[in-house]
């Protein structure tokens, strides 16, 4: 798996060099096909590195618009966008991933009880359902922690609608074994399939629509030609979004997570570290064991985070032994880059308590990338898209045109 997807920024930066070239007309032509495993060419395959911030939203649309115009590269950017359109709305709206942890908790007692449900579960989960396609992509995650964005969807409704299986397994089923699972896209992607997230709007995977996309590799047989959207209740009400918060001074230590491996940033603001480490949170990504590749993954990752910035620093799992680290180095603030909702966050929140107890402050620091964007993460995708002219201005990576009709991936 490591071998697909070093974990490396230097491997991010080569990955995005060579995509480059690419991500214009071929990206627009050629994104929706899924060619197999080590063949697709077609995307980025960044979103692994992207997912943990080792490779910036704003250096992947640097290097896209240094090369494409907007028009050529409207495609690929309207993509980068899909994940700060998701984070923002989930920002705002942190009782979805509450009702989906919920959710999902009432999905695993029924697989308690209900052995009809149990054995459809375990089938789909290990690719035993007969249905081609659908089995080779449950294999592919696995094996691999990947899937092409078409498969994610083809995948999340063949689990709903024609397998009839709880949405929030299968949303479980891709955070536990993708290396990019991402509290945000992933869980409103699912909701998207299943017609929760666009009210009466959901996706249905057709049969000839897989054939054409995956270049006749595939011929499922028995997916469902009809099905309504699933019920469920309406969005949360909108919280307030984080604010910028000042940058602490004295004996301060920088708190890496898996949500932002680049903390290059915060140093450039005018933080000084006397000391570094990481608080990793993916374990807390299901209450099912996380798969070993997503494991490695992530902790490799952060250790070479540490490594470009410090040469050296812990990495640790429990908010606990984190507050411990603070106090053997004398800290009076722990800082670190702003977690959006999901597992790392609730970490941070952990970690707050803790460290106040031992009279030392937590601050968190949002990006001046996510300011700007989240606001406009109000309602759906194309409204926000006529933004993206003024975000990528913002970032000194010029206008761009935002009309795609394209949907999200899970």
């Amino acid at each position: 798996m490591t071998t697909r997807f070093p974990p490396t920024r230097d491997a991010a930066l080569d990955r995005l060099a060579r995509f480059v070239p690419r991500a214009g007309r071929d990206y627009a032509a050629r994104r929706n096909f899924d060619l197999g495993p080590g063949q697709h060419l077609h995307v980025s395959c960044l979103s692994p590195w992207l997912r943990h911030r080792a490779l910036t939203e704003e250096e992947v649309l640097r290097a896209v618009l240094a090369r494409h115009t907007p028009v050529q590269a409207e495609k690929f950017i309207q993509e980068v966008f899909w994940r700060t359109y998701w984070k923002g709305w989930m920002e705002q709206r942190p009782d979805s991933w509450v009702q989906y942890r919920a959710g999902l908790n009432r999905a695993r007692d029924r697989i308690a009880t209900e052995d009809g449900l149990r054995a459809r579960w375990a089938s789909a989960c290990q690719g035993t359902t007969g249905i081609d396609a659908f089995d080779a992509w449950a294999r592919e995650l696995v094996q691999t922690g990947y899937l092409h964005n078409h498969a994610r969807m083809w995948f999340a409704s063949i689990w709903i609608f024609t397998l009839r299986l709880p949405w929030e397994l299968g949303a479980d089923f891709f955070l536990r074994h993708l290396l990019d699972g991402d509290p945000a896209s992933n869980t409103l992607g699912w909701r998207w399939v299943a017609g929760l997230q666009t009210r009466g709007k959901h996706y249905l995977a057709r049969a000839d629509n897989i054939v054409t996309y995956t270049g006749g590799r595939f011929h499922p047989r028995g997916l469902v030609a009809e099905a309504a959207p699933l019920e469920g209740p309406p969005p949360p009400s909108p919280a307030p979004l984080p604010s910028a918060t000042r940058l602490p001074s004295g004996r301060v230590g920088l708190l890496l997570t898996e949500e932002d491996l680049s903390p290059g940033w915060l140093i450039e603001a005018g933080i000084r570290p006397v000391t570094m480490a990481a608080l990793l949170s993916h374990a807390r990504r299901s209450p099912l064991a996380v798969s070993a590749g997503v494991t490695e993954f992530t902790r490799a990752l952060a250790a070479d985070a540490l490594a470009r910035i410090c040469d050296d620093g812990p990495i640790h799992e429990t908010p606990e032994a984190i507050a411990d680290w603070a106090a053997e180095h004398d800290l009076a603030v722990v800082a670190t880059a702003h977690a959006p909702t999901g597992p790392a966050a609730e970490a941070l929140a952990t970690l707050e308590a803790a460290l106040a107890d031992r009279a030392i402050a937590l601050t968190r620091h949002p990006r001046p990338y996510d300011l700007r964007a989240w606001p406009h993460a109000t309602r759906g995708f194309f409204r926000f898209r006529q933004h993206i002219p003024d975000l990528l201005a913002a970032i000194g990576a010029g206008k761009a045109t935002a009309n795609a009709t394209g949907a999200p991936a899970p």
